[in-house]
């Protein structure tokens, strides 16, 4: 199995696995099995989030993988995130994913999302920089965010974020957000990488995909990882775990590329959330 995982340095030096495995919607009760399955399978790199409900469930997996001598806690890097509701309350908020997580230190941070109804998150970031110096995270950043998010944030606070952790797939390929990033240093974070259920379906895709000998999803993750994005699938299922990891013994051409391009919907494509309606 070819599973080299390349890193993605972050903009303050920080190294992350460009590809990851996520727990959105993993039943709590089986976080810890499905995340042990995924370390054995190789990944290094787990996203999790306050309002998953299974903050525990990854502890628990990493916590028994060190003790059986799998992992090291300074070869993962381990994702959580901030909830609305505790915008104003981030500090406290932190300690709880930390308590849950049975951890010292995340490697990275984030806001989950702007509720900008709320009109907390630059006083939720100023609390992420705190907590960034002192060193209990290890890098700091946000997810959904928009442009005019992230202007206001670079207008009014002090250190640029990581990354933004966004819907993008190839039907949602937010070109002028990760335009913005690359303007600025924000690594793009890519959750919902395949469509979030509902992979394209396009024939173009699907020759592309029989001509390398891969999968329509395999395939599509490679444009990810050759775009610059960080991904982040998820599977419960051990045999996906392995297709999904399985990246990194062919490349898309130019043209290939262009193809996938073409298949971007703008705002049509989106499957999830509008992030301004999420308060």
């Amino acid at each position: 199995m070819t599973n080299t995982v390349p890193n993605y340095t972050l903009n303050n030096g920080t190294e992350i696995p460009q590809e990851g495995f996520g727990v959105f919607k993993v039943d709590p009760d089986k976080t810890g099995r499905i995340v042990r399955n995924a370390l054995e399978v190789g990944y290094r790199h787990i996203d999790t989030a306050a309002i998953y409900k299974n903050e525990e469930g990854v502890g628990h997996a990493i916590a028994e993988a060190e003790k059986a001598g799998l992992v090291a806690r300074e070869d993962l890097f381990v994702t959580t995130k901030l909830w609305n509701n505790d915008q104003t309350n981030a500090a406290a908020a932190f300690d709880k994913s930390l308590g849950r997580l049975g951890l010292d230190y995340v490697d990275l941070y984030l806001i989950h999302w702007p509720a900008p109804e709320r009109g907390s998150y630059v006083e939720a970031w100023k609390a992420l920089e705190d907590i960034y110096a002192s060193g209990r995270a290890k890098a700091i950043g946000v997810s959904n965010f928009l442009v005019p998010n992230l202007e206001k944030l670079l207008a009014e606070t002090s250190i640029v974020p990581a990354v933004n952790q966004i819907e993008l797939h190839v039907d949602l390929q937010q070109n002028e957000l990760r335009a913005f990033h690359a303007e600025h240093g924000i690594a793009t974070e890519a959750w919902g990488p395949l469509g979030q259920g509902s992979i394209n379906s396009s024939p173009d895709l699907a020759a592309i995909a029989t001509a390398h000998g891969k999968t329509v999803p395999q395939t599509i993750l490679r444009w990810h990882l050759q775009l610059g994005n960080i991904v982040i699938p998820k599977s419960n299922n051990r045999d996906r775990m392995h297709e999904n990891f399985e990246l990194y013994d062919f490349e898309l051409s130019s043209a290939e590329l262009d193809t996938l391009a073409g298949l971007d919907r703008g705002e049509a494509g989106r499957n999830g959330s509008h992030p301004h309606t999420v308060n």
